[in-house]
Order: C-alpha cells, then structure tokens, then sequence
C-alpha cells in the first residue's frame, strides 16, 4: 500500500523574543502553547486515472494531529459534466478533484487533494462521437502555437444519441491561458441525428465561466477516418472559435 505525505507538522511557539517580557507573561499566568497541525497521509496516487465502467474505489485518507488521527471531511466535485457530487461514479467521465480538510483541536484547518479523472469510451465516429481529444482552436482567425494541441477535451454520452463536451471553446482559456476551468464553457450538448452524414443539432448557449457571456456551437462535422471533428462556436462576446478536435487513442 502506497502513501504520499501531503504534508508535514508544523509547530506553533506562541512565546516571546526578550526574556523580560516572558516573565511578565508567566507572571501574568499565560503560558506557552503548541498547536500541531493536521497531516495528512493519502492512500494510492494523487493522480488517478481510469475508464469510464473500470472497477475502482477510491482511494482513503487520514489526518493525525501530533500522531493522533482526527476526523477527516471529502468532497468530491467534476470540473466540467457533474459538478459536486456525494461520491465518484467511475461510470460518469469527467475530472474530479477530491478534497479533504480536517481541523485541529485549536480551530486550525488543513486539507490535501487529488485528481481522479474517469475517461469516456472512445468512440468511432461512425456510431458514436464520445472520446477524448486534444483540440487546436483558432479565434476570430488568429493561428498561434499557444492554442495548438491543447490536453484535453473531452465528449461524453449523456444519453440516446445526446453528448456533452467539456468545453465549447475547446480549452481556449482552460488550457491555452492556463486559467483552469472555471474559464470553460461547460455544459453544451450535440445530438447526433446522423453521424454517418453530419446531421447535428445543438443545445442552446452555455456561459462562459467566470468571463460571463454565452457561448454555443453553430456547426460540427465528423470525419472518421482522420478521427477528426471540426466544430465552431460563437461567444457574444465578440469571438468566433474555429476548432479540430483530433481523438486520442485510448
């Protein structure tokens, strides 16, 4: 069984630089105190990454107190499909950052974190559009490096012929600008009428996270032999983001 300490003790002297000062304290009957800080100790990887249906329990963790263990809090919440959540669905995809915090017993909090990300099927674009992608966005015609090959998009089945992506500009900000997703525009769903012959339909516009505005796809086309999609969405904010989507081999 593998751990990773997430953190170390740390020792909290409420005392004094000048030794007249910690007379007058002691005369007054304060005396000096040590708070430890929670540790926490993770069972398995701060990583985790597994498949979409894949056995899986996640993983445990504690938290002592100057080598007692105290009670630990988890919250578990998806970065672009679930949203939080009372516990990890290793059916659902999405990217789950797990949270524990634990308090001591002076009030003083800590917590720890791990990633667990749960893939969706790759599908093959003949009869379904679900996968992982890497996604090169271009913005109201500005070609740049900084927004090629961007890791990852993902599109997940939701329901009969009905999907959801990670994000309607593909990464643009989550991962282009490093702004992490609360930037993505979460929530846009495709229905496949046909894919054989690009027949799509569209949910209505979703935010643009943190920036606000709307945003939604105004075109989308499959091409299953260079296990590509080109796609198109539309901020009222100005912006038009030409995509491609290129699946990732799973």
């Amino acid at each position: 069984m593998k751990f990773n300490k997430f953190s170390i003790a740390a020792l909290a002297f409420v005392t004094t630089a000048f030794v007249g000062c910690e007379r007058e304290l002691e005369t007054e009957g304060l005396t000096k105190k040590i708070t430890y800080y929670p540790v926490f100790e993770l069972e398995g990887d701060e990583e985790i990454v597994i498949h979409a249906g894949d056995a899986f329990t996640l993983p445990s963790a504690t938290a002592t107190e100057g080598g007692s263990e105290i009670p630990v809090t988890t919250t578990i919440t998806g970065s672009y499909f679930t949203g939080p959540v009372s516990s990890l669905d290793p059916n659902v995809p999405d990217v789950y950052t797990v949270n524990y915090s634990a308090t001591n017993q002076d009030g003083f909090s800590g917590s720890a974190t791990r990633s667990v990300t749960v893939l969706p099927q790759a599908g093959d674009l003949v009869n379904s559009i679900e996968g992982v992608y890497k996604s090169t966005v271009v913005r109201n015609g500005v070609v740049s490096p900084q927004y090629t090959d961007l890791t990852y998009v993902y599109i997940s089945k939701i329901g009969d012929n009905t999907y959801q992506i990670s994000d309607v500009i593909a990464g643009y900000y989550d991962y282009g600008r490093a702004y992490g997703p609360d930037y993505a525009g979460v929530g846009a769903t495709i229905t496949a009428n046909n894919i054989v012959t690009n027949d799509f339909s569209f949910g209505g516009p979703v935010g643009v996270g943190a920036f606000g505005g709307n945003a939604e796809i105004t075109s989308f086309e499959v091409n299953p032999i260079t296990k590509t999609i080109k796609m198109e969405s539309e901020w009222d904010a100005g912006y038009t983001f030409e995509i491609t989507l290129t699946q990732v081999p799973l």
